[in-house]
């Protein structure tokens, strides 16, 4: 069984690293737990480090999990890896009450955490940590520019004889909204939702999507800036997204995605946010850009 948070989605990204006086041709890799591997592309070694460390285990019965798991010394994750109650967000007390009581009855071990039979605190959530549609990179400023999540998720395993009526009864049983699977050939289904109050906000705090930017040759991060609003939340909070940013010769990065409907237009020496345009519903894509036959440069977005 695969923790929600260990898998990759989002594709690589190919460049160089000027490192002691060498460059190095490298590739980054972002899992969904935050972390972002370079490695040397053509040997598959890190260029910055990576270290072994000891992660939870399952409590499932008859489930072994790795005592292990790899971690780049650099750069440092970029998403919160553990949620803890003192740090819960919600838009009222009673919101962050339901956080706290909810998590408290939850298994909360931070990253790598496995699914449980009494439900387990996955953070970063399942749709990361790192955006889905991956990183890009800017040649000039030798900067990695990647989207992340910052939404925790709750994941129960389901004894096969109660998961159909789990899953019937759902609606009036568990609260929030749940989305089931059923594991066909294994003894448990499986249960998961986002971890968020009844006013609807993220019981993690946020800022809930951020786009960084990473200095390549020293795996630093230079700046972050929250991306993006959420249905309702105030400003400067942020939003995760489903869509991946591009770096223009300009020195802009324009980027869509998130839940509100507008694609940005960011520096990317800064991340400050240059221009913001309306769009008819949010772009769940990566914008892409062209010099048309009248010489004009033209971005587009599905």
């Amino acid at each position: 069984m695969i923790s929600g948070t260990n898998d990759i989605a989002a594709p690589p990204v190919l460049f160089d690293v000027h490192r002691n006086g060498r460059t190095i041709p490298a590739v980054a890799s972002g899992p969904k737990n935050g972390n972002l591997f370079i490695l040397d592309r053509t040997t598959g070694k890190p260029i910055f480090g990576v270290e072994e460390r000891r992660v939870p285990q399952s409590d499932v019965a008859g489930e072994r999990t790795s005592p292990t798991q790899p971690f780049p010394l650099a750069p440092r994750p970029l998403v919160p890896q553990t949620l803890s109650a003192d740090s819960l967000s919600g838009a009222t007390p009673e919101d962050r009450q339901w956080c706290r009581e909810e998590i408290a009855r939850l298994r909360n071990d931070g990253v790598f955490a496995p699914p449980s039979l009494r439900g387990s605190v996955v953070v970063p959530g399942n749709i990361g940590g790192m955006s889905w549609s991956g990183a890009a990179f800017d040649p000039p400023h030798h900067l990695l520019i990647v989207p992340v999540n910052n939404l925790a998720a709750e994941v129960r395993l389901i004894p096969r004889a109660d998961y159909d009526h789990e899953r019937e009864t759902a609606g009036r049983s568990l609260n929030g909204d749940w989305e089931f699977a059923a594991q066909a050939g294994t003894p448990y289904g499986m249960a998961r939702r986002f971890l968020r109050s009844p006013g609807g906000y993220p019981c993690s705090p946020p800022p809930w999507g951020t786009l960084n930017a990473i200095d390549a040759d020293i795996a630093e991060v230079k700046w972050t800036v929250p991306i993006g609003q959420m249905p309702g939340a105030p400003p400067g909070l942020g939003s995760f997204s489903l869509g991946g940013p591009i770096v223009t010769a300009g020195g802009l990065i324009f980027m869509a995605g998130t839940l509100d409907p507008a694609l940005r237009a960011f520096d990317v020496t800064s991340g400050e946010e240059l221009w913001k345009g309306a769009l008819p519903t949010s772009a769940r894509a990566t914008p892409m850009t062209f010099r048309g036959p009248n010489g004009k440069q033209y971005l587009v977005i599905s």
